[in-house]
């Protein structure tokens, strides 16, 4: 707030002084002499005469009655006594102005403006489930007027996505037509909620469209990401650690997103019998375990989430000291996670929170998020992959800033 009223106080100087310049600042030709002043404009007078002779827009005979009266004219102000022209600044006037131009604009901001807007540590509205839900039915309704508005349907498509419905995003993205065609992102995403849509599957239309992704942008995160996982799930382990390597070289060495692609092409090595290469094996070993007591004590709660994981006391046998446990946060309808915390299952009971420290994409926040999906699985062997006989608990949808959330490790995927 200080710092957009001091920027604003030195615009409105700023301002005064280019406005008053012409005032105080004239220099050595601010006093004139009033013949010197008819001199000048009787010749420009004399000027103008003889071209309008030259041009004939005038007779011989009255240029020469015109310039007659100039120089009789020119005698009599000549035969007058001298005087000095003292051009002096309005000080009253100016003074009004100075006052009246700050008042004026601190008004109009305070009528048109949002003043409330500078303090960030004031009330802010927020927008829950329910109306979040009624802007994009009235939105629905809208282009449903407008079947042409490709760009509406787009923006529609993605709003579904990020609130977890999945059908109508799968929808409108199909209603969006030929403008997918040249955007690699809304391309991946159309993927990715076809797939979720059908079980995580990305065989067949999703495996196109990510194909389609990529022409029009090599380089897209998502696309890459998809199309690794699609290559693995038909077990294709080869053309999936490609991707996943040409992906990885656009993530910060060490960073968690890193990590956790390193850990899913270590999975595709494993699935091929092979050991990850040296300098592979050494990023998929680290861990963050140590980071929940830190992140939980760093963590703003208007941008995080908290809560608790147990397990369900049928299942102790089936967890290990040894097994790594992944408290996972995503924007609903996608699979790509957003934040991830992994400590060892001797840390269970446990208490978590996700934030921004734990973003797997610098561009992709927890506090930009209205929503995420929170879900936890325990892993045998750490890998980003979901494997058979992971422990799992049941997804919860919730809104970001949400403490005490209640994660319950309660069945085994199959």
């Amino acid at each position: 707030m200080i710092g957009f009223l001091v920027t604003a106080s030195l615009i409105v100087v700023l301002a005064l002084v280019l406005l008053f310049r012409p005032f105080y600042w004239r220099g050595k030709a601010s006093d004139v002499s009033r013949r010197q002043l008819n001199a000048v404009i009787y010749k420009d007078q004399l000027l103008r005469l003889e071209r309008d002779r030259d041009e004939k827009m005038i007779a011989p005979e009255d240029y020469e009655q015109a310039r007659m009266e100039l120089q009789r004219r020119l005698i009599e102000d000549a035969s007058v006594a001298d005087a000095t022209v003292t051009l002096k600044p309005p000080k009253k006037t100016l003074f009004a102005v100075g006052i009246a131009l700050p008042a004026l604009a601190v008004g109009l901001y305070l009528w048109l403006g949002s003043p409330t807007t500078l303090n960030p540590s004031g009330p802010q509205h927020k927008v829950d489930a329910a109306e979040l839900n009624g802007m994009l039915e009235g939105l629905a309704k809208k282009l449903e007027k407008e079947p042409n508005n490709l760009q509406g349907w787009a923006m529609l498509a993605r709003s579904y996505k990020a609130v977890g419905r999945n059908a109508e995003a799968e929808h409108a993205f199909g209603r969006a037509g030929t403008l997918l065609d040249s955007d690699a992102q809304l391309l991946a995403d159309y993927a990715d909620v076809i797939a979720t849509n059908a079980g995580g599957n990305l065989g067949g239309k999703p495996t196109e469209l990510i194909e389609k992704a990529l022409k029009v942008d090599p380089s897209n995160g998502m696309a890459l990401w998809l199309a690794g996982t699609a290559a693995f799930q038909r077990s294709d382990f080869d053309k999936a650690i490609r991707t996943w390597e040409s992906l990885k070289q656009q993530l910060s060495p060490g960073s968690e997103d890193e990590q956790m692609l390193q850990n899913a092409i270590a999975e595709a090595y494993g699935k091929q019998g092979k050991s990850v290469p040296q300098m592979g094996r050494k990023a998929a070993t680290q861990n963050t375990a140590g980071n929940a007591t830190t992140n939980a004590q760093s963590a703003n709660p208007k941008s995080s989430v908290s809560g608790e994981v147990d397990l369900d006391p049928s299942l102790k046998g089936k967890a290990l000291p040894t097994d790594i446990v992944m408290v996972i946060a995503r924007l609903p309808g996608t699979r790509m996670p957003m934040a991830v915390l992994r400590v060892p299952a001797t840390q269970l009971p446990l208490k978590f929170t996700l934030d921004d420290s734990l973003a797997m994409n610098p561009q992709s926040l927890i506090s930009n998020a209205p929503l995420v999906e929170v879900e936890v699985r325990i892993s045998k062997t750490g890998m980003a992959m979901p494997e058979p006989g992971d422990l799992l608990s049941a997804a919860q949808t919730v809104k970001v800033g949400t403490s005490g959330i209640k994660l319950r490790v309660d069945r085994v995927r199959p």
